[in-house]
């Protein structure tokens, strides 16, 4: 590559981060920024501003407590629910005709195709009659109807692509059915299985719809966050939008080795 289109390179990496990266940078400015120089300015600073936690503590009130640890216990049990059901669908799913493996996919698909709302009400009305209404574990059954679909197409293709021969081997070995998908098939797919799970666990940290139809009592920080829109109140919104960037930040970049293109597609790094 000649040295002009390496600094052109860079510098479109440079442009395209800058525009993904403005909005947070935004958020963090009038998340703590005093609102006379955000809010009561035609045109606001761009630049830091004396910059208070005064909007951050007013939002970190006894109230925020609830919706961030139950945000926090939802998401994690999204991720191992999907987890527990995408593995095992995904594992037959491979043993089968691609073709028809493929269809059952896209029939599982249905579901994210619809508008959540249309799902979420039905869903309401049963977990009334079944006690789950409002509960934690309700919340996360709901969720993973979306992040099931994902989490076994991606798991599916993984389980395609390691030689069916390893598999026998320990079968030859002694090895039972459940000994072999343990021991064998689990540690070549982790990678994959680690992106299945940050991903759905990402999609039920900022999950509104359910959230608020199926748990309005005990509400999620996204439902808070609206609430607190709701009630006039932007500044500890905005600041609570900012606090619910930070988990997901964190576990990105903790992550982000698995966030490959050889893992989301299904496959296994070579």
């Amino acid at each position: 590559m000649r040295p002009w289109q390496k600094a052109l390179m860079y510098i479109l990496i440079v442009v395209i981060l800058a525009y993904f990266m403005f909005p947070l940078y935004v958020l963090f400015l009038y998340a703590f920024t005093n609102p006379h120089y955000t809010f009561f300015r035609s045109y606001p600073y761009l630049y830091p501003v004396r910059l208070t936690l005064k909007n951050l503590l007013e939002a970190a009130a006894p109230s925020l407590s609830g919706p961030a640890i139950k945000s926090l216990v939802v998401a994690t049990l999204v991720g191992l629910i999907t987890l527990a059901l995408a593995l095992p669908t995904a594992y037959g799913l491979s043993k089968i005709n691609p073709l028809i493996s493929y269809m059952v996919i896209v029939l599982l698909f249905i579901t994210n195709l619809m508008p959540s709302i249309v799902i979420a009400i039905p869903i309401a009305s049963t977990f009334v009659r079944l006690g789950l209404y409002n509960s934690d574990i309700g919340l996360a059954l709901a969720q993973t109807l979306i992040t099931l679909p994902m989490a076994a197409f991606i798991l599916l293709g993984t389980f395609q692509s390691i030689p069916p021969e390893l598999e026998w081997q320990a079968r030859i070995d002694g090895a039972s059915l459940l000994k072999a998908f343990y021991k064998v098939l689990m540690p070549l797919a982790a990678p994959s299985i680690a992106a299945v799970y940050m991903l759905s666990w990402l999609f039920s940290w900022d999950e509104f719809t359910f959230a608020v139809l199926l748990s309005p009592i005990s509400p999620t920080l996204p439902v808070e966050i609206y609430i607190s829109v709701d009630r006039g109140n932007l500044l500890a919104a905005l600041a609570l939008s900012f606090v619910l960037t930070i988990p997901a930040i964190v576990l990105v970049v903790l992550m982000q080795r698995y966030l490959r293109a050889e893992y989301l597609a299904g496959g296994l790094k070579g």
